[in-house]
């Protein structure tokens, strides 16, 4: 395994966070940083470039052919990450609407189709200047979530009796053997080793790009289909999904004006990143405490 040592954290560029920033640190899964829209804050996470073994092998319980062969993949940039689904709180103080089925604030929202999500991801980026959003490639998606492993989940191999259902997901994960038939809010599972949370189960996620069938050669930011109209990658299983969806190398393609009650998303932010450098601990800024709590933005 040769991924990302996420143990090796730079500090932010220029030692200060981003002019949109509310909140910012590190803690013991690395790099953190937030934005604040209408009251709603969204902490995203740190993921540092890499490489990783995209996929999964052929003995994999639960796998699909479409999961192979394993083949190296190289993360040349680093990049944000949403650490939870987009709640419906956040939705709403963008969109001024929820459309979950499932409705409370602190649930992801769901309901919402890829050119939904496109929409969304207009209007935010329209609000706050330089914060240039937009959905994860399916091999940022898979990276991030694997955080540094290289097993069926973040937390080690899957075991699927048969029944169906999986006892090492419990802990991490809301799907089919455990949801009791819905939604649950978020960062209630524990989280990846990033600090990622619901990355499996819960609600499908969104990626920007969809098809690319699989081969052995080593790539570099690898990116599937991105024409108009083309479908687009579900990853991660969710609350309806059998515990086999619930992997981290499950992938699916759909319409991108498909919407379901077990279909969400999460971003991705690529600007403003950590500079490279030693490692050190985070500066202070008075920046920060001046916008902290007054950055409640309203939504047009």
């Amino acid at each position: 395994m040769n991924g990302a040592s996420m143990a090796f954290m730079p500090p932010l560029a220029n030692g200060n966070p981003p002019d949109w920033a509310s909140e910012w640190g590190q803690d013991e899964h690395g790099l953190f940083v937030g934005f604040t829209i209408a009251g709603v804050t969204q902490r995203m996470r740190w993921m540092a470039p890499g490489r990783f073994r995209m996929g999964s092998p052929a003995d994999e319980p639960g796998r699909d052919d479409n999961e192979g062969p394993v083949h190296e993949v190289t993360i040349s940039k680093g990049f944000w990450l949403f650490d939870t689904p987009c709640t419906q709180a956040l939705w709403r103080s963008v969109m001024g609407n929820n459309p979950s089925r499932f409705q409370s604030p602190d649930r992801p929202v769901e309901q919402v189709s890829w050119n939904e999500a496109q929409g969304f991801i207009t209007r935010i980026n329209s609000m706050v200047p330089g914060l240039s959003l937009a959905l994860p490639t399916e091999a940022q998606w898979e990276y991030a979530c694997r955080a540094g492993t290289d097993t069926a989940l973040y937390t080690g191999p899957i075991d699927i009796d048969g029944d169906g259902k999986a006892t090492a997901l419990d802990p991490i994960a809301w799907y089919d053997g455990n949801s009791k038939g819905e939604t649950h809010p978020v960062r209630v599972k524990a989280p990846n080793g990033w600090g990622l949370y619901d990355m499996l189960g819960n609600v499908l996620e969104w990626c920007a790009d969809g098809r690319r069938n699989y081969s052995s050669a080593p790539l570099v930011d690898p990116i599937g289909e991105t024409d108009n109209g083309a479908n687009r990658s579900l990853r991660g299983g969710s609350w309806d999904y059998a515990a086999r969806n619930a992997r981290a190398a499950f992938r699916r393609w759909f319409h991108p004006d498909l919407r379901g009650g077990s279909i969400g998303f999460r971003c991705v932010q690529g600007q403003a990143g950590p500079a490279g450098g030693a490692e050190r601990s985070l500066p202070q800024s008075p920046r920060l405490a001046e916008r902290r709590g007054a950055a409640g933005m309203t939504a047009p």
